[in-house]
């Protein structure tokens, strides 16, 4: 039965008109609805709809036209906006019948009607800068609201944006309008929040924001978890589907200390790495690869997602949403299971440090600084032309720590490499004098990023026990890796930079890897902190040239110095990382456009580099004395060795590497490099009585088997070293047997 709607009653038409205009801070108090002395009020926005009924368990009442605007007509389209009271109680359950040109009808809930989907506790955490898991509160999430004829679905959408007179939620399910879905401020906070029935995963959406000043921009959704692929900048519902399949991989990473664990780690750029493969291709063709070559881990470039590709993943534009170019989140999901599967560690960089200034994303986000510190000389970062977070905010805090969390739980990574932490600590960091502001005490350390990166790894190590967080600090501050209760970060790794300049050189020949300057200087500091020793994708760009760039001589001759100056980065003191292409020796520096040249593979230098990688590899996750103390002095000894010819350049190196839960030394190593064109013969005290046999040649592509040969009644052996090779040598068991 069809009744005949009672004439709306007076109403405040500038309320009304406020809500169309995106500037009303609760349409909730406008639109659903109310208590009425004739029965209940109900007032219903849906643009582009002819009619408009309500549906109760006996009736059918349509729903009047009501146009708020002064002008009428005269402004344009009706905004469609319907309102009627119905002589029904206060309370009683409907549905809305949705009539569109040129006669579709839809039946969906009252949005209106619903509760708040963000609690107030959740929004004292965040405003407190103590949530940690904030996706479970702002954002799109697919939501079950439950009425008295039963369950609803629909997206609870929620922001913040404190400084916006008005916020509305558009996208395909309104036609993009802005008028289907205006948000209610919540408490005092600046979260803004409405559910939309009817809209699920995949639905497109952005929020348009109504700034102090008036104007209004169309803006991603900062928490969103899935966005389009650039060049469109939309964001995207979504609802993790995947089921995981490595719970025992992640109970077995829970009680180990990855500091005593072999890492060594093959760098990626996913989508160059073979342009083309998505993530289920990367899942089939990039996991047996690595797993053939034996490292134990990958460390992927940024993944989330970022609206210019020649960033490489460092300008991120949604802290939350893997990038969309190679699939959707669950198919990275099942890239990392696969992953894991193969026994493989997956890390990622995380970029806390800025973020770029793109006037649909984070930049003044509703009109006025907001996740930037309001001081342009702390926003502005000079390097990269972005801005930085302002870490002293607490609703900022919250973000960025949740989105650390969020990679690791949701995504189930075993590490993340925090980006360019030296420019979080140091507000001076590529700064003039004159260009920066000192902190409350007068001083250029940035006190609240120092609080923060401290609160990341505390979150981290509480919540996951096993997961590395690794800095990228080029500073000199100390203390990376020391724990925060010695006035450390409580970083697990720090990439050993000292090393890479000693090793690579500042612009110098990869041969320093044997002068006492280069490779010998960095025993000196190998135990400051608990390294990674990175030969990483910066570099073999601008200009750095490739390892095998950077020697002199004919191909055979950079093959071999390419091989030595591995095998001794793999004997030395510090986890591995080596950038993909590098496995092999690739001449030419990395593009993001190409990735790498393959074809190399054709030419059996190459291959033989590639080779004694996975020799490498085999050989170090076998060797406790490798990994087990790193960092630590009772880790290796430095060794002191005559060679002949005496007049060799670079002079050669020699070390041992040991293990202090070794009380016999039987699984002891030694490394001796000899960079020098010449083959010399090397004498020099082992740290421990024994025969000693040779189980690495670098020079020989791996190949091994000859023995020291030890002087009588001494710890003294000798050794020959081929002309650019590192050979490394082990204890021969007491019984003979081979090890």
């Amino acid at each position: 039965m069809t009744r005949r709607p009672a004439p709306p009653p007076p109403r405040d038409a500038a309320a009304l008109v406020r809500v169309l205009h995106h500037e009303h801070p609760d349409p909730h108090s406008v639109l659903g609805a109310f208590p009425h002395p004739c029965g209940t009020l109900v007032r219903v926005l849906k643009p582009g709809a002819v009619a408009v009924s309500v549906r109760t368990a006996d009736a059918l009442h349509p729903l009047a036209p009501v146009d708020p605007r002064p002008e009428g007509r005269r402004a344009g389209a009706h905004p469609g906006m319907f309102a009627a009271v119905l002589p029904v109680p206060a309370g009683e359950d409907y549905r809305l019948v949705v009539t569109y040109p040129p006669g579709r009808t839809y039946v969906v809930p009252d949005g209106y009607t619903m509760a708040a989907t963000v609690s107030e506790d959740a929004l004292r955490r965040f405003a407190a800068g103590t949530d940690r898991r904030l996706w479970e509160s702002l954002g799109a999430r697919p939501t079950m609201m439950g009425t008295p004829t039963g369950a609803v679905s629909g997206t609870a959408f929620a922001v913040w944006a404190p400084h916006a007179r008005g916020v509305s939620v558009i996208g395909g399910f309104d036609g993009w309008t802005g008028l289907g879905a205006p948000m209610r401020r919540l408490s005092g906070t600046g979260v803004w929040e409405v559910f939309v029935p009817g809209v699920g995963p995949g639905e497109l959406y952005k929020f348009r924001i109504r700034a102090a000043d008036g104007t209004l921009t169309d803006r991603a959704d900062p928490m969103a978890q899935w966005a389009e692929a650039p060049p469109n900048t939309a964001s995207r519902v979504t609802a993790e589907r995947h089921r995981w399949s490595d719970g025992a991989w992640q109970a077995r990473r829970a009680a180990a200390d990855p500091r005593r664990r072999p890492m060594s780690t093959y760098e990626v750029h996913l989508g160059s790495w073979r342009p083309g493969l998505d993530y289920d291709g990367l899942a089939a063709e990039l996991v047996p690869y690595v797993a053939r070559l034996g490292f134990t881990h990958v460390e992927l470039l940024p993944l989330a997602e970022h609206p210019y590709g020649g960033s490489w993943g460092y300008q991120v534009t949604s802290q939350f949403a893997p990038t969309a170019r190679l699939g959707d989140p669950d198919g990275l999901r099942r890239l990392v299971d696969a992953f894991h599967a193969a026994g493989i560690g997956v890390i990622a960089d995380w970029v806390p440090a800025h973020f770029p200034r793109d006037g649909w994303a984070l930049a003044r986000f509703d009109g006025a600084a907001l996740y930037e510190p309001d001081d342009p000389l702390r926003a502005d970062h000079p390097d990269w032309g972005t801005l930085t977070f302002d870490l002293a905010r607490p609703e900022v805090r919250s973000f960025l720590l949740s989105s650390a969390l969020y990679w690791i739980e949701r995504f189930h990574l075993d590490g993340l490499r925090v980006d360019a932490v030296a420019s979080l600590l140091y507000r001076d960091y590529s700064r003039r004098p004159g260009r920066w502001t000192p902190n409350a005490r007068g001083g250029r350390e940035d006190l609240a990023a120092v609080g923060f990166l401290r609160e990341l790894t505390a979150a981290v190590a509480r919540r996951h026990p096993g997961v590395s967080l690794i800095a990228e600090d080029s500073s000199l501050r100390p203390g990376t890796t020391a724990p925060v209760a010695r006035g450390g970060l409580g970083f697990t790794f720090r990439w050993n930079l000292g090393w890479l300049h000693d090793s690579l050189g500042a612009g110098g020949p990869l041969p320093a890897v044997g002068a006492p300057a280069g490779a010998a200087r960095t025993l000196d500091y190998a135990c400051d902190e608990s390294y990674v020793l990175p030969i990483s994708h910066d570099e073999v760009v601008h200009g750095k040239g490739t390892p095998w760039q950077r020697f002199s001589g004919p191909p055979q001759d950079r093959a071999d110095r390419v091989r030595a100056a591995l095998a001794t980065m793999w004997a030395h003191p510090g986890k591995k990382l080596l950038f993909m292409g590098q496995e092999y020796g690739q001449e030419t520096e990395w593009s993001d456009l190409y990735g790498p040249d393959w074809a190399q593979l054709r030419d059996p230098l190459h291959v033989g580099v590639r080779d004694l990688v996975a020799r490498l590899n085999v050989l170090y996750r076998s060797m406790p004395a490798l990994w087990l103390d790193d960092g630590t002095p009772g880790g290796f000894t430095r060794l002191g060795v005559t060679v002949k010819p005496a007049t060799v350049t670079p002079p050669v190196l020699a070390f041992a590497r040991h293990t202090a839960r070794d009380p016999e030394h039987s699984a002891a190593l030694i490394c001796v490099a000899n960079m020098s064109a010449d083959h010399v013969d090397a004498s020099l005290r082992a740290p421990f009585a024994g025969d000693w046999r040779i189980v690495l040649d670098a020079g020989a592509c791996g190949q091994a088997g000859r023995r020291a040969a030890a002087v009588a009644g001494t710890r003294r052996i000798r050794v020959a070293v081929p002309a650019r090779s590192t050979v490394w040598l082990v204890r021969e068991p007491a019984d003979g047997s081979p090890r």
